[in-house]
């Protein structure tokens, strides 16, 4: 007996805590949370970071050409060779030397320095500070529509939720209902066919409550993704969607056009290509180079009337080149600069009129998904006092289990558009903060 007792006091110490965590509720990932994670861990966000830092890196005088360029070489060479050498007349005798050996020695240090080229270092340095404003604007860009997406995708994950439990109290009245006709068909007061209409519909309850479970958890999955970690990683949400209902339209529309961060793209890009036709401009004037340099030469010869030469010295100098005729290769380029150009101002008056009709729309989305909510509140309170009276109804035996059903089926649907009106309405709240540019602060809050 005490055997008995020891072994299964040890199957619970082995067994009961893995139960109970299995059992256990995942923790609430707050809004706040999954953004922060998803910034800190998504991909395409760590890649836009890096190619700003890239521009960032490039922005410097050195790649302007403002600093001069200093370089030494430094050899050492030597030659074994046979000589012979013969001279007219009898004044110097000839020479004849097997194996001479002949050994050079150069060094050598110069200082290259572009003290002019039409201004054309002025104006790179330029587009490179433009370029780093358009990678920290893209890499802004990337965390705000990333921002968006986890946003829609946890709210997402509320609505399913949500549904999820709707689903979950029709299956708990489903069940009722069952017990309601199993009790008046062995009174004598109900009939075989309520009993299995009521169970055929309890079935019918629980498949829709598992392709629910199928798709929420999809939805958590989908989220995981977003935030750049395990997939399968369990969590619960938060259980309202909160929506602003004082949004203005002429706010947004005027937010929008001053810090919309796909209008900032464009019009970055625009001034970056001005100042490319000012790099193709600056060529025109020729280019002026300060050269100096510091040479040594040794020179040791086995042959020959010298036996070692030896030099150094300083030298400088100004150098002038300026291109008379290139194929009017640089006036194409100029050419092809303007229409580029004319093609990214159209591309920010697009962008434009892109950026108003998505404010139009979404703002209408918005509106409309507000009424929706406040409509399908009054149809909820309606719908449920419906299957409350059906339901003592059916108790009492005034209404067969047809009228029931259609009572329960009014309430999940009043509840599934109200679910799916809050959604509507965060989601284009969402949107409406994304063109305006001001997401990032938005989350924060």
């Amino acid at each position: 007996m005490i055997r008995i007792i020891i072994i299964l006091a040890a199957i619970c110490v082995l067994f009961v805590p893995s139960l109970l965590a299995q059992n256990k509720e995942p923790e609430v990932l707050r809004l706040d949370e999954a953004i922060r994670i998803g910034l800190e861990n998504n991909f395409s966000i760590r890649i836009a970071r890096n190619v700003a830092d890239i521009a960032e890196n490039n922005q410097s005088y050195g790649n302007a050409g403002f600093f001069p360029e200093l370089s030494a070489t430094a050899s050492r060479t030597k030659r074994i060779e046979d000589s012979k050498t013969e001279f007219s007349g009898n004044s110097i005798p000839d020479r004849d030397v097997d194996g001479a050996e002949t050994t050079t020695t150069n060094a050598s240090a110069s200082l290259n320095w572009t003290i002019f080229d039409g201004l054309g270092m002025f104006t790179t340095y330029q587009r490179l500070s433009e370029l780093k404003e358009l990678g920290a604007i893209e890499s802004r860009l990337a965390i705000e529509n990333r921002i968006a997406q986890i946003i829609t995708a946890y709210f997402n994950i509320v609505r399913q939720k949500k549904i999820a439990d709707v689903l979950e109290s029709t299956l708990e009245l489903s069940e009722q209902r069952i017990q309601i006709a199993e009790t008046r068909k062995d009174l004598g007061s109900g009939s075989e066919y309520d009993l299995l209409q009521a169970r055929a519909d309890y079935n019918a309850d629980r498949a829709a409550m598992i392709r629910q479970e199928i798709t929420l958890h999809d939805a958590k999955l989908l989220l995981n993704e977003l935030m750049g970690r395990d997939v399968d990683q369990q969590f619960a949400v938060q259980a309202d969607i909160p929506v602003n209902q004082e949004l203005e339209y002429e706010e947004i529309v005027e937010k929008a056009l001053s810090d919309n961060l796909q209008l900032a793209v464009a019009k970055t890009n625009e001034r970056v290509t001005e100042l490319e036709i000012k790099e193709i401009k600056a060529e025109r004037f020729p280019e002026l180079d300060l050269n100096v340099g510091y040479g040594y030469n040794l020179n040791e010869s086995g042959a020959g009337f010298l036996e070692l030469s030896q030099s150094t010295g300083f030298n400088y100098g100004l150098t002038a080149r300026i291109t008379l005729f290139d194929g009017f290769n640089r006036e194409r380029r100029r050419q092809n600069a303007q229409i580029a150009l004319k093609n990214q101002r159209l591309s920010f008056q697009e962008q434009q009129q892109q950026v108003k009709a998505g404010i139009n729309s979404e703002f209408n989305s918005y509106l409309n998904a507000l009424r929706l909510v406040k409509l399908e509140e009054e149809n909820l309170v309606y719908a449920e006092q419906t299957v409350d009276i059906a339901l003592e109804r059916f108790k009492l035996g005034t209404i067969n289990s047809i009228e029931l059903r259609e009572a329960q089926r009014t309430l999940i649907d009043a509840e599934s558009r109200l679910i799916q009106a809050r959604f509507e309405a965060k989601a284009a709240e969402t949107e409406l903060y994304r063109l305006m540019g001001i997401v990032t602060e938005q989350a924060a809050d």
